[in-house]
């Protein structure tokens, strides 16, 4: 039988009897975990497929049984976060590297850190903010996985809101996305940028229930986009790339990291380096260059471990 609308969302009660923590742990873990959770009328709500997603992603010594195959057999996998840079990095790839394809899944970024910790991939794509507001991803490294990726650095990119071509609805800040004269299209839940976005909502003084469109979502920051070019959306929660592209207005909130994971067991697969070493050559670089919203100043630096430089 399908879920009925009554228990497709836990309240804080529910989630922490199911995590068997009190409730005040729960809002911690929402801040500094990534446990997917919606605000609604100043309520938080927590999707339950969602949060059994992220207790699967949380699951130390996950059986390898279906951990798929070496990337040194011409196949590699990447899941996770959405990115224009990255799929002309893919191209890029396919291009020189003619005897390895890449197979991306579009899953957000809690289901790429998902997708890498059950061995379905071999490299997550992920950009998930963290409640310092400063580091992005290592919090999940460092606390709950058995033995924390490799983090590779892909790019810095700005975070905000695309709004129409001269901005005619004058939005200035998230609390005009309440205004009755405004609708917006949103991203899906698990991805960095509705985590982002909810978190800045949350902060403000408006409710997610106050927000025209709130529920209509989108799996791309591109079609994201084209939503507001059409005009059926007033604003969106994207990266500036986007704006750049389609020539929209932009409402900055934040430059992120966006970082590629990889499993220190597969760090040194040749199908792996192989993309890894794409990062610093002049094609990719240029490529980036020709991009708004991107700094790509710490693009294929090792984040974390600092020491992982060799095989151990």
């Amino acid at each position: 039988m399908g879920m009925t609308a009554a228990n497709k969302f836990l309240t804080t009660r529910e989630v922490a009897e199911l995590l068997k923590v009190n409730e005040k742990m729960i809002y911690t873990l929402v801040n500094e975990k990534g446990l997917p959770a919606t605000k609604v009328t100043g309520k938080w709500l927590f999707p339950r497929r969602l949060v059994e997603d992220w207790l699967d992603a949380h699951i130390l010594n996950f059986s390898k049984e279906h951990a798929g195959f070496s990337s040194e057999e011409g196949i590699l996998l990447l899941a996770g976060s959405d990115d224009p840079l990255f799929q002309r990095c893919l191209s890029l790839f396919h291009e020189h590297r003619k005897d390895t394809l890449a197979f991306f899944a579009n899953l957000g970024s809690m289901g790429g850190l998902t997708s890498l910790r059950r061995g379905l991939c071999h490299i997550g794509v992920c950009h998930l903010l963290q409640d310092d507001n400063k580091e992005y991803n290592f919090e999940f490294a460092e606390q709950e996985l058995e033995r924390s990726p490799v983090f590779v650095n892909f790019s810095q990119r700005e975070q905000g809101i695309l709004l129409a071509p001269g901005n005619p609805k004058n939005i200035k800040s998230i609390e005009d996305l309440a205004r009755n004269d405004v609708k917006i299209v949103n991203r899906h839940l698990g991805t960095g940028t509705r985590l982002l976005f909810d978190y800045e909502v949350s902060r403000s003084d408006i409710s997610v229930s106050d927000i025209t469109g709130y529920h209509h979502l989108v799996s791309r920051h591109l079609d994201a986009g084209l939503e507001v070019l059409s005009g059926k959306a007033d604003a969106a929660p994207a990266i500036r790339t986007i704006a750049g592209m389609l020539d929209l207005d932009f409402l900055p909130l934040r430059w992120e990291r966006f970082d590629l994971l990889v499993s220190r067991e597969r760090f040194f697969e040749k199908g792996i380096q192989e993309f890894l070493t794409l990062l610093h050559e002049k094609e990719f670089r240029n490529a980036a260059a020709s991009l708004q919203g991107y700094d790509i100043s710490l693009c294929g630096k090792m984040m974390f471990p600092n020491n992982f430089n060799e095989k151990e």
